[in-house]
C-alpha cells in the first residue's frame, strides 16, 4: 500500500451515528477539562523558573520543552493525524522531520525577532490544522476540489504555524537575553524529544490497531472524531480572542 494518507480512503465503512456521536462526546469532555493545555499554557512552576532563571541552563530547558510537547494536545493530534495512513518508517520520518523543522525554525525565529502574534489566533490556526489533516485523511479535498493538495507542503507549513504558536507563548516569559540563544536551543531539543516519545507511543499503539479487523471499520469515525476536536479547539480559541478583545 502507498505510504500517502488518501491511500486507503476508498475503504472506510462509515459507522452507524451512535459511535461517532459517543467518540464526539468523549473528545469534548477531554478538551473541554484541559483549557490550559489546549492554549499551550506554561506551568507556573516553570513561568516562574523561566522568569527568574539567568545564563545557560541547558537541562532544565530541555526538560521544559520535552514536557511542553507532552501535554501539547494540538501538537499530537496533528501529528496523529498525519501518521494515520503512513506504513514505512521512513514516510514517517520524512513527515514528521518536515513538521520539526518547520517547528523549529518558527520558534526560534518567533522568539530572536519579538514577532507577536495572538496566542489565540495562532493555537485557532494550529486547531485548524488538525481539521485539514482529518479532512485530507478522509479524501474530502480530491472529492471537493478534484486534485490533492500537496500534504508535504502542507505539513512544513503548519509545522511553521505550530511553531510560531509556541514562541508566541514564551514571549509572555520575558527570557533573560543572558543565555538566551543556547536555552532556547536547549529548549526545542526538548520539544523534539518530547515529539518522539509522543510519537514513538503513537505508533507503537497504531501498530496494534492496523492489525485488527476494527481499524478500517472505525477509521471513519477516528478521523471524523479528530475533526471534530479540531473544530472544539478552534471554537475555544476564538471564544477567548472575543473576551479578551
Amino acid at each position: 500500500m502507498h505510504s500517502h494518507s488518501m491511500s486507503g480512503v476508498g475503504a472506510f465503512t462509515v459507522p452507524s451515528c451512535r459511535p461517532l456521536l459517543l467518540l464526539f462526546l468523549f473528545i469534548a469532555s477531554l478538551f473541554f477539562g484541559m483549557p490550559e493545555a489546549l492554549a499551550h499554557a506554561v506551568a507556573e512552576g516553570d513561568k516562574g523558573f523561566i522568569q527568574e532563571s539567568s545564563g545557560v541552563m541547558l537541562l532544565p530547558f530541555i526538560y521544559m520543552g520535552a514536557k511542553h510537547m507532552m501535554t501539547g494536545y494540538d501538537h499530537l493530534l496533528f501529528l496523529f493525524g498525519v501518521i494515520f495512513f503512513l506504513y514505512r518508517l521512513k514516510d514517517v520520518g520524512l513527515y514528521v522531520t518536515l513538521f520539526a523543522v518547520g517547528h523549529s525554525v518558527t520558534l526560534l525565529l518567533g522568539v530572536l525577532t519579538e514577532i507577536s502574534i495572538s496566542s489565540y489566533v495562532i493555537d485557532a490556526i494550529i486547531g485548524f490544522s488538525v481539521v485539514y489533516k482529518a479532512l485530507d485523511n478522509l479524501g474530502a479535498f480530491q472529492r471537493w476540489l478534484g486534485y490533492q493538495p500537496n500534504t508535504k507542503v502542507a505539513t512544513l507549513v503548519f509545522g511553521l504555524l505550530h511553531g510560531f504558536g509556541l514562541a508566541t507563548k514564551i514571549q509572555e516569559y520575558e527570557i533573560s537575553p543572558d543565555g538566551l540563544i543556547p536555552n532556547l536551543l536547549a529548549f526545542n531539543v526538548g520539544v523534539e524529544i518530547g515529539q518522539l516519545l509522543a510519537l514513538s507511543s503513537i505508533l507503537i499503539l497504531m501498530g496494534y490497531w492496523r492489525r485488527t479487523a476494527s481499524f478500517w471499520r472505525h477509521a471513519y469515525a477516528a478521523n471524523v472524531a479528530m475533526m471534530s476536536a479540531g473544530f472544539l479547539l478552534m471554537g475555544y480559541q476564538l471564544v477567548g480572542l472575543f473576551v479578551s478583545a
